[in-house]
């Protein structure tokens, strides 16, 4: 029997793949073989990531630049990536921003600008690649939500709503793509060692204490711990697993 979490072939998009926890999944899935397409909007970081996955772990990366939630950008990417690598078999939508302001001080404009990038372009992105996959008899799509697609937080309203979008979003496109052989799934992270995170400390001086005291681990997590559930979403071993939003986080969501 071959090794059902080998990705060898396998070509795969990572939005946001140029830092944090998008790095993180990339990295897991160069690992298991998968040639990489990291999608941002920062080139040069873009670059640097894709040139240190290829080092690391002898596979093809590529570095391409987008705002993915621009629909036009997206099509024209991802023909870009398809041009490239011949094909396109996962699609992980990580790229994501925070707006970290109470609901009562929160713009329009401010919510706008976290809905659309946040939930939007994994809308977008998923219908781009949605045709090419079923031309292809399948593929994986991976949504990065968060813990805040289980809990309300007072302090990020628009980011939460987003990532509990991304679960919803997530069980209608499984429903609507399963019988042409996609696969749809969600990874809901825990409180993940970022550059976006330590911003975060900053802002909430007691995060740190209440996080680490609640998750059962005892410690924040590090992108890396996302890639092995990345990688089991992203290859056969989950051909039977669709619609599902799996917590990657400790044992934070599982604490009273």
């Amino acid at each position: 029997m071959n090794n059902p979490f080998d990705l060898t072939g396998r070509v795969a998009i990572v939005t946001g793949g140029n830092g944090g926890i998008g790095y993180g999944i990339a990295r897991g899935l160069a690992r298991a073989g998968a040639s990489i397409a990291v999608v941002g909007r920062n080139r040069e970081k873009s670059l640097d990531a894709a040139a240190r996955l290829a080092v690391d772990f002898s596979v093809r990366a590529e570095a391409f630049t987008a705002d993915v939630s621009n629909p036009e950008q997206v099509g024209v990417v991802t023909e870009a990536i398809r041009a490239a690598f011949g094909r396109i078999d996962i699609l992980v939508n990580n790229a994501g921003i925070n707006i970290r302001k109470r609901p009562d001080v929160l713009t329009l404009e401010e919510w706008d600008e976290v809905l659309r990038v946040n939930l939007t372009s994994a809308f977008i992105f998923s219908k781009a690649v949605y045709p090419i996959m079923k031309g292809q008899g399948g593929g994986k799509i991976i949504n990065i939500g968060s813990m805040t697609s289980i809990f309300g937080a007072a302090f990020a309203p628009a980011y939460a709503a987003s990532k509990s979008g991304i679960v919803q979003l997530t069980k209608s496109c499984a429903l609507a793509w399963a019988t042409d052989g996609i696969q749809v799934n969600a990874i809901l992270p825990g409180f993940i060692r970022t550059e976006l995170t330590d911003k975060a400390k900053a802002e909430i001086p007691e995060i740190h204490e209440k996080v680490q005291g609640r998750t059962a681990a005892g410690r924040w997590g590090e992108p890396d711990d996302l890639a092995g559930t990345a990688v089991w979403m992203a290859a056969p071993a989950s051909d039977f697993v669709t619609g599902v939003a799996v917590p990657v986080d400790g044992g934070y969501s599982s604490a009273v």
